[in-house]
């Protein structure tokens, strides 16, 4: 019996409907009912020492192991955490037939951690935000009530008392949450957009950043909860577009409990067994909390054309716009029949559909992001983010704005399906990290004439062998006549160097790739230089680039 990871949950998650900490442990499966029973037995006894007796716990199994979750207040959650880790502690040693812990200096130390952090005018400012009805953000160093141009913040060692704070100059902005597997952060940039041809001051937070209209002041992968603190603590912005990435929401749940519109792109196999999740219905239901957070009067955005969230779809309670690619697609049509709202792609044109009523957008041909009507993928994100404006309230002429004007330079969407020209040689720059990312990007190539193709990939460490092999199959639809497989340095992820291309060039050789035709030149900029020096006139040059873009 191993403990994985043990951590603070700072909002929603698969376990509790707020704060807390939980407890990742791997166990026999034979073992574990008699380890959850005593873990259980431990964690009640110590409640009732430390006071805390009406708390909440939760327990997710999976296979190999068990998450363990005890609800807490958000002023004590690192004590929460010490309580979850004792009473594993405790339940582990029954188990083994070892010597129990000393129970009283057990208690009275917890206690003590409790005492040290508990900060009762936390707690008051965030039942006075509740009856209040605006947001309430709480980190380590700030306490924060309302969120954009209505935020107020104030240091964790020197909040007010409640009735101190001017609740009449208080407000919360609009906020979208944006997640799926693929094209979140391109539907959150263009979103982002269409909210700044609205007039309003859009911020956004994504994995390559915060930024305030379009430009990034805080560059790195903010697409967590921190992120989301961060802007929405910033007084310019008016509405806010949130990344809301897979892997936040399992280390610390949703960044908000409150939000106009949810959008969910898709479902793919990537990151599965992390933190006990394990096939696609999983991830879907990971990605769905979202919806959770949408307010009365807003709504959740789906991709009709994805099954897993069709099927999933069926458990949601909030109202429902699907997108989709086929304008016949069965799910949308009963939908509409419906009186529901959906974003269509039609042959020519993007449609937004209420009911019987429809109103044409513009024709593909004139999405910027598009690639002329290649990048279908793109177009899936721009009707993701068309769902996504509706249910924000903008007007119909700052999504055209947007979708005529945003990709037309590269820096609009950086690393996602950017297609250059360089002396007569086609590059195309995008993100594409996983099998289905790598489909969309041969959809995309297969479009796009070429006297030879080559292609740059890699993929991080985190993931499995069959992970790492499929993401090799996937690629081999974009037909290369050459193949880099760089070396993704700053995600080895406990990989030896060399060991993830080693595991791409074998799989590529044996579907039949030539072995010549495959090199390893290490990381990422040389790879690309490498690439560089091999192309010739009417070549295409497809990166699939993850870190180094700039120096690109």
């Amino acid at each position: 019996m191993t403990v994985l990871d043990s951590r603070r949950l700072t909002g929603p998650g698969l376990l509790l409907d707020g704060p807390g900490a939980v407890l990742d442990v791997q166990v026999d499966e034979a073992e574990r009912d008699r380890a959850i029973a005593a873990w259980r037995s431990a964690m009640e006894r110590m409640l009732e020492a430390v006071g805390w007796t009406g708390a909440r716990l939760a327990v997710r199994t999976f296979p190999g192991g068990v998450s363990l979750a005890l609800g807490a207040e958000p002023d004590v959650l690192y004590a929460a955490t010490e309580v979850n880790d004792w009473a594993w502690a405790a339940g582990r040693a029954a188990v083994a037939g070892s010597p129990l812990l000393d129970f009283e200096q057990a208690a009275e130390r917890l206690r003590e951690s409790i005492a040290a952090e508990r900060n009762p005018r936390l707690l008051a400012l965030r039942d006075a935000a509740r009856r209040h009805g605006v947001r309430f953000l709480s980190d380590d160093e700030w306490v924060s009530v309302g969120s954009g141009s209505g935020v107020r913040v104030w240091p964790t060692t020197a909040l007010p008392a409640s009735e101190e704070v001017e609740w009449s100059e208080v407000h919360d902005i609009p906020v979208a949450l944006v997640t799926g597997s693929n094209g979140k952060t391109t539907v959150v940039r263009l979103l982002s957009a269409m909210v700044e041809a609205a007039g309003r001051v859009p911020g956004y937070t994504s994995t390559d950043g915060v930024a305030l209209s379009g430009v990034i002041f805080a560059p790195t992968d903010f697409s967590g909860p921190s992120g989301a603190r961060m802007l929405l603590r910033r007084q310019e912005v008016e509405t806010a577009v949130l990344e809301t990435a897979r892997g936040g929401i399992l280390r610390r749940g949703l960044a908000v409990e409150r939000a106009q519109v949810a959008v969910v792109t898709n479902v793919a196999a990537d990151h599965l067994g992390e933190f006990g999740v394990q096939d696609l219905r999983e991830l879907a239901e990971t990605k769905l909390l979202v919806a959770g957070a949408v307010v009365p009067g807003g709504r959740v955005v789906l991709n009709a054309d994805d099954p897993v969230l069709v099927a999933a779809a069926a458990r949601l309670t909030v109202p429902i716009a699907w997108f989709t690619l086929d304008p016949a697609s069965p799910t949308v049509a009963a939908h509409l029949a419906g009186g529901g709202t959906a974003v269509l792609a039609t042959p020519e044109e993007i449609v937004i559909a209420e009911g019987g009523a429809r109103t044409a957008l513009v024709p593909l041909a004139e999405v910027a992001l598009a690639l002329g009507g290649a990048a279908r993928h793109n177009v899936a994100n721009a009707l993701a983010a068309v769902g996504a404006a509706t249910g924000l309230g903008l007007p119909v002429e700052a999504m055209r704005l947007a979708l005529r004007r945003f990709g037309r330079e590269p820096g609009d969407n950086p690393g996602r399906a950017n297609l250059l020209d360089v002396g007569g040689v086609k590059i195309l720059i995008d993100y594409a990290h996983n099998p289905h990312g790598m489909a969309a990007l041969a959809r995309v190539t297969s479009q796009l004439p070429a006297r030879r193709r080559l292609l740059l990939l890699g993929q991080a460490g985190d993931r499995s062998d069959d992970d790492i092999r499929e993401l090799a199959r996937a690629a081999m639809a974009i037909r290369p006549d050459r193949v880099v497989v760089k070396e993704i340095d700053q995600y080895l992820r406990g990989r030896a160097p060399g060991e993830v291309p080693a595991l791409i060039a074998s799989e590529l050789e044996r579907l039949g790739i030539p072995g010549e035709a495959i090199s390893q030149p290490g990381a990422e900029v040389p790879a690309v230089r490498e690439a560089l020096a091999w192309a010739r006139r009417g070549d295409l040059l497809i990166f699939a680039l993850h870190q180094d873009r700039a120096p690109v």
